[in-house]
């Protein structure tokens, strides 16, 4: 169905306006090493609008850098006795599959931990001031994500990709801040190209954040990040035993909601103000590039750590599905767990999704360039 206009996938039906609510820049939590890389990788390419927001985080992750220091010297030897012992659940996805649904899903469980928005962008010293500060700043916190109406807070589970840009390690996501430069660290998507040093690194810094949250929960870990899903590789290699739980969506919906995703972040996050050149092609080469990967890398998993089930399944079916996961993948405490997602099931009654339209042309190249995974997964070529 073609929209007005010829380039851009818009809302299906307009809706009342949202309050605006102002939210700090992710890059606050960054620490003042890893700020001054974010800097120098996109060229210290600030526009002037923006530059009091380089100015407010040089400032803040100073002070980061200190609480870090600070956190090692009260946790850090506690923190190097911690043992991951419990292998990490991963959930794998396209970003809007509905990786975010099947996260809050599973932390129901109450033997399972996981990272919170606080620890993920403040992974410097949340085990010094997630207590203090959440109650402190609480107003800082808007109270839905900006892209969607899944409800935001202090507590509620976070990409643990954001930890890893705050702590100063390459990622794509680095790209937000300077969104009209080519994309940023591209190559550590799936780590293809990446030498061994910059590799130990990055799973150095990666598994002392895990350590970190085990430390304070000292339950089994649910880590849900979309790049995630082309690392499966090296994920495997970091926690041989750990489980990974694939979901997938229907492409045609998945291609303009993830688009209205990066515009969204871009605009609330960005140092530059965005111009979008190049967005869709961006979101089409990665999602080929993406699901490339996890096809050659789940062939490496033994049949119990993965499982894989469909978004449209899981929201008409959420019980049942979730049942079949739990027994393919060996997970106990399903009777403790079932009641606590039922009640979950009836706060979210209602909740509806963005709807989206999709030009002529959009979704002649998404049926030309994503066929092969559409066909894969069963859903219809249009």
């Amino acid at each position: 169905m073609a929209s007005p206009s010829p380039t851009t996938a818009t809302p299906a039906a307009p809706k009342p306006a949202k309050k605006k609510e102002w939210a700090p820049r992710i890059w606050q939590g960054c620490n003042y090493f890893g700020w001054l890389r974010l800097l120098w990788r996109g060229r210290f390419a600030v526009y002037p609008r923006y530059i009091y927001i380089a100015v407010v985080v040089s400032i803040v992750s100073f002070f980061h850098t200190l609480l870090a220091f600070l956190q090692e010297a009260i946790y850090g030897r506690a923190i190097r006795k911690t043992k991951i012992t419990q292998p990490p659940i991963f959930i794998l996805g396209h970003w809007r599959t509905g990786t975010t649904l099947l996260h809050e899903f599973l932390i129901l469980d109450p033997r399972h931990g996981y990272p919170t928005y606080y620890e993920c962008l403040e992974p410097n010293h949340f085990l010094l001031t997630e207590r203090l500060f959440t109650k402190l700043f609480r107003f800082l916190m808007p109270s839905q994500r900006p892209m969607d109406n899944m409800k935001a807070g202090w507590d509620r589970p976070q990409e643990d990709e954001f930890a890893l840009c705050m702590l100063g390690q390459p990622s794509p996501y680095l790209t937000i801040a300077f969104p009209n430069r080519r994309p940023l660290c591209p190559e550590y998507l799936d780590f293809q190209g990446v030498k061994p040093g910059p590799i130990r690194s990055w799973k150095r810094a990666f598994k002392q954040f895990l350590k970190q949250v085990t430390y304070k929960t000292g339950k089994r870990l649910v880590l849900k990040s979309p790049p995630h899903t082309a690392r499966v590789k090296i994920l495997k290699e970091m926690f041989p035993q750990a489980v990974f739980i694939h979901i997938v969506r229907d492409p045609y919906v998945v291609f303009p909601s993830t688009v209205n995703l990066w515009k969204t972040l871009y605009r609330t996050h960005g140092l530059q103000t965005p111009t979008f050149v190049g967005l869709e092609d961006q979101v089409l080469d990665t999602f080929v590039r993406m699901y490339a990967r996890l096809e050659e890398d789940k062939k490496h998993l033994a049949p119990g750590q993965y499982y894989e089930l469909k978004y449209e399944d899981i929201v008409k079916a959420t019980e049942q599905e979730l049942a079949k996961m739990y027994a393919h993948l060996g997970l106990d405490g399903w009777h403790a767990f079932e009641p606590r997602l039922r009640d979950y099931l009836a706060t979210i009654k209602g909740y509806e999704t963005n709807k989206y339209e999709l030009t002529t042309d959009q979704e002649k190249k998404i049926s030309q360039r994503w066929g092969d995974v559409i066909r894969r997964y069963g859903y219809p070529v249009r």
